[in-house]
């Protein structure tokens, strides 16, 4: 039976070139069936599938280099605690603008995906003064609102332009060439993980805590513990714990692997400094070049 991997949908979006990519490297990699794509209305909900075993994995997309981090992918794993991350990739990402309009000035409104939007925000200040940015569940899901007149237009991929069989308009309108996206493959705990990374892979380890406290310097003993061990980390940042105001949570991207003993001592000794304390795996990353075709 084929692996099973839900993904935002539908079909076009970036999250499924990151599960088409993904599914072929698993593919190549195990001489497996390649993986079914799952596609799902949200990104919360495809990780909501794999944690109810209604698929073995999730491909969310976590991380921006243009607009930052995907919430909504940190907040579902912080409350999903079945969830473990097994694997990162990241991909290029590349906006088209998609609409019927002859000229840039007949456009009156932009629909897309936040993330989409924010990271073409430039772009669009300068060519399209005159349009209002409406957000849309994902790139493809704003390609409803495509319409015949040419005043509306949409940012989303090559590809789901290519798919829906609509023009494409300008390319490559992201504000900064070399866009891309880090994206988690997620499964269940439980769930055996059959391949690794090729080898020299880096390896990160994600975690997230609470703090006991909200009080001055709170934080900083929990930093000292990885600054103590020379353990870098990636990032840092902080969301909101949805029980009172000016209560967070931490997210930290560690590069060191969770197998180590000094990893291990760090945890142990964190464990003492924080309310709460998740790991959410070490996990190898791969880079995959280019974006997926048609």
């Amino acid at each position: 039976m084929s692996l099973s991997i839900a993904h935002l949908g539908p079909a076009g979006t970036y999250a499924e070139q990151a599960a088409i990519a993904y599914a072929d490297w698993y593919a190549n990699l195990t001489q497996q069936p390649i993986p079914i794509l799952c596609p799902c209305p949200s990104i919360a909900q495809a990780l909501q599938s794999t944690a109810a075993g209604d698929t073995k994995l999730s491909v969310s997309p976590v991380e921006n280099s243009i607009e930052g981090s995907v919430s909504v992918t940190l907040d579902t794993v912080w409350q999903l605690e079945m969830l473990q991350i097994r694997q990162a990739l990241v991909l290029s990402i590349e906006h088209v603008l998609i609409a019927k309009a002859q000229q840039l000035q007949s456009i009156q409104a932009v629909y897309s995906h936040p993330q989409a939007l924010g990271q073409c925000q430039t772009w669009l200040k300068h060519n399209l003064p005159q349009a209002t940015l409406v957000p849309a569940s994902s790139t493809t899901e704003a390609l409803n609102y495509v319409d015949e007149d040419g005043s509306i237009a949409a940012i989303s991929s090559e590809r789901a332009a290519q798919l829906y069989q609509l023009p494409v308009i300008q390319r490559s309108i992201q504000d900064h060439p070399d866009n891309c996206t880090r994206f988690w493959i997620v499964s269940q705990k439980e769930t055996p993980y059959p391949v690794t990374a090729p080898e020299g892979s880096p390896v990160y380890t994600s975690l997230a805590f609470s703090l006991p406290a909200n009080v001055p310097g709170a934080l900083l003993q929990p930093l000292k513990i990885f600054n103590d061990r020379h353990i870098n980390l990636s990032r840092i940042e902080s969301r909101p714990s949805k029980r009172s105001l000016g209560e967070y949570v931490f997210f930290v991207d560690a590069e060191a692997d969770l197998n180590t003993s000094f990893f291990q001592s760090a945890l142990d000794e964190l464990t003492s400094h924080t309310e709460v304390l998740k790991v959410f795996g070490s996990y190898p990353l791969v880079q995959v070049v280019g974006t997926v075709g048609p």
